[in-house]
């Protein structure tokens, strides 16, 4: 696996809401040009599993090492990460139907980020063409495959729409779905899909916010419904938060009122003096 480094792009608030939300959409960022040179050749190349794709130098600089992609990844999985070894292309006829819920082979439940899955749109993907359907923090969100595939609409779930040339990054194990495309649509959708790897230990050396504060940062999903125990949304975000900021040994979860509740709940006080708020001296951030 080939392993590269960049600048990251990403700041202390879009890697928290990340946490939260299991994905990270970033549209249009690849440009026309790269985007028409992959639609042409995923038109020669119709297969499911076109790796070869991979060793096309045109496409890892235009599009794995897209800058603000790659400055996303970075963010994430830190210096040095290995690009992919697989892509697959969801490439479809319209119309098409909706695909049942699932979590892809391999799924690991836990606050670690060791690998992220990326999705790329060569071309617009509105409603009508079937965009990927995700689940908001149902990377957090543990079931059978199973008992996935009774559902059908979720309430809260959102679509992937996006203009030509936008790649959204996922946490793996996130919940998703093709969405059915409108009975009139026609063509092809071409979608494709890959991951990156981490190689170096996890730190906080993404852009650093001077005002934000681990302890006061709001943990909570602007994401409803949830779909867990009142408030354990706050505790796993903040748990992967920590973990990419290197502080997991340091991270424990008091529970009860404790931190990292909203802090939208200690109006009345000082929220700095919530009790399980695990870092620094005296348990204060100390950088």
């Amino acid at each position: 696996m080939r392993a590269t480094d960049c600048p990251p792009t990403l700041t202390d608030t879009q890697v928290l809401d990340f946490c939260k939300a299991g994905f990270l959409m970033l549209p249009g960022v690849v440009d026309a040009e790269t985007n028409a040179r992959v639609v042409a050749w995923c038109a020669r190349n119709p297969r499911h599993e076109p790796s070869d794709l991979l060793g096309e130098e045109w496409f890892v600089e235009g599009v794995l090492l897209q800058a603000e992609a790659a400055g996303a990844v970075r963010s994430l999985l830190g210096q040095n990460f290995r690009l992919p070894l697989i892509v697959s292309n969801h490439r479809l006829e319209l119309p098409c139907s909706a695909q049942s819920w699932h979590r892809d082979g391999g799924s690991i439940y836990g606050p670690e980020v060791n690998y992220l899955q990326v999705f790329y749109y060569p071309e617009a993907c509105p409603p009508e063409k079937a965009p990927t359907e995700l689940l908001p923090g149902s990377h957090f969100l543990f079931s059978h495959a199973p008992w996935m595939g009774h559902y059908n609409a979720v309430r809260g779930a959102v679509l992937s729409e996006a203009p030509a040339g936008s790649i959204f990054l996922t946490a793996y194990n996130i919940w998703h779905r093709r969405s059915a495309s409108a009975p009139e649509a026609t063509g092809v959708r071409n979608q494709l899909k890959y991951n990156y790897w981490r190689t170096a230990t996890p730190q906080r050396d993404w852009l650093t916010e001077p005002g934000f504060d681990l302890e006061t940062a709001d943990y909570s999903s602007p994401w409803t419904p949830t779909f867990r125990e009142q408030f354990r949304e706050c505790f796993d975000a903040a748990e992967m938060f920590c973990w990419l900021c290197g502080r997991q040994d340091e991270y424990r979860r008091l529970g009860g009122q404790g931190w990292p509740m909203p802090a939208a709940s200690y109006e009345w006080y000082d929220i700095r003096e919530r009790p399980g708020y695990p870092f620094g001296p005296a348990g204060r951030e100390s950088t």
